[in-house]
């Protein structure tokens, strides 16, 4: 039930009374009234609101409106900030998202950039190392203590918009689909087409960025800066080059986004029940969702990052195995998958998986954190300004 800004949780087929009238409820939803007095354009009904404070993990109980109704059992309403509140803008969904994508990008930016260089098929002797905190050891002792972290300017440029998009598309998406499909509960396969069509706007946006971002962590990058590296690509590979990989990032991202939030909801109805504000719960699922998507994707990722750095011994080495002359380019998921097979066997598509999953783990625990908080804050304001 949809009431003044919060949603309050009924069981399908429930009954209760309202001034006099009986009330059957479906998924949220007025079924009937009985007594009359209800015009149709008025559903879905809006409950009378609730006087008490707004708190986390707090069950408020509504009291029967007339001693008729002690035999209907009195019905259990909570606050439900897991969707914001119906009259919430969408700009609300797009802030929350904008910010928790760009503190997830940034403040994982070092482990992306070690991920990159350790995808790396044909490695220069001195970009080649053992784990990931080696390779950070190295990065900073050899090449200067900002370097982990050129071209994140790049990156939280388009993290911001592409997760604004991404969560508010997710979260319109999901809930309509849930309720099409199994009204006033929660539907695993509306997750996974939601996580889907939200991926393909974010992917969109990006692309670009991944490309310049990664051409710039590659060891002995000759690039001077982000524009020095736009310029450059669009001179010697033409607009292409920023979506060389895009069909390749949504091969590899539909299914991981899928993955992730069908784990990522499941997990919280086994840790989160309630779905009230849960800061652990939202960590701990988004970690784990993070890092099983990301090691079952870990081949594409592969793949991705070679057609985005275009790594130029690998290239040489494809295009001596094809007869190709000049000017070549590895382009096309099929291609890098041979390319990626040719150089270094089966092992080679997961080349970097441990930096993957350590940089996915906390990414996703971040972005699942931040959003859940700002939905939880943007929700508690609402209610309080209903209340006053």
């Amino acid at each position: 039930m949809e009431a003044d800004g919060f949603v309050s949780r009924r069981a399908p087929g429930e009954t209760s009374r309202v001034d006099g009238r009986e009330i059957r409820w479906l998924g949220g939803r007025i079924l009937d009234a009985a007594g009359g007095g209800f015009p149709r354009a008025a559903l879905p009904f809006t409950a009378p609101r609730m006087e008490q404070d707004f708190t986390p993990a707090v069950v408020h109980r509504a009291s029967p409106p007339t001693t008729e109704s002690s035999s209907v059992a009195s019905a259990d309403t909570e606050i439900d900030y897991e969707g914001l509140p119906q009259g919430a803008a969408t700009s609300t969904h797009m802030l929350a998202g904008a910010v928790a994508g760009i503190m997830e990008h940034c403040l994982m930016y070092p482990i992306d950039c070690v991920k990159t260089r350790m995808q790396s098929l044909n490695p220069e002797p001195g970009a080649r190392y053992r784990n990931v905190m080696d390779a950070l050891r190295q990065i900073v002792r050899t090449e200067g203590v900002w370097r982990p972290i050129r071209g994140v300017n790049v990156l939280a440029v388009g993290a911001g918009p592409a997760h604004a998009l991404y969560f508010a598309c997710y979260e319109k998406i999901k809930f309509r689909l849930s309720d099409a499909i199994h009204p006033g509960a929660n539907s695993h396969f509306a997750n996974g087409v939601a996580g889907c069509m939200a991926t393909v706007i974010h992917d969109a946006i990006m692309n670009p960025a991944e490309v310049v971002k990664q051409r710039m962590q590659m060891f002995n990058s000759p690039y001077r800066g982000v524009l020095h590296c736009i310029s450059s690509l669009l001179g010697r590979e033409g607009p292409a080059a920023f979506y060389r990989s895009y069909t390749t990032q949504l091969t590899m991202n539909i299914p991981f986004q899928a993955l992730h939030f069908m784990i990522y909801e499941s997990l919280q109805e086994t840790l989160n029940p309630h779905r009230q504000y849960n800061p652990s719960s939202h960590m701990v699922s988004g970690a784990l969702a993070g890092a099983i998507a990301a090691a079952a994707t870990t081949p594409l990722d592969v793949c991705k990052t070679l057609l985005n750095t275009q790594e130029a011994q690998t290239v040489v080495i494809q295009a001596q195995g094809t007869g190709a002359v000049g000017g070549r380019h590895i382009s096309g998921l099929g291609e890098a998958f041979r390319t990626v097979y040719r150089t270094g066997g089966s092992a080679a598509f997961f080349k970097g998986v441990q930096a993957r999953v350590i940089y996915q783990m906390p990414s996703t625990a971040i972005s699942w954190s931040v959003y859940e908080f700002f939905k939880y804050v943007i929700t508690k304001r609402q209610h309080e300004r209903l209340l006053k």
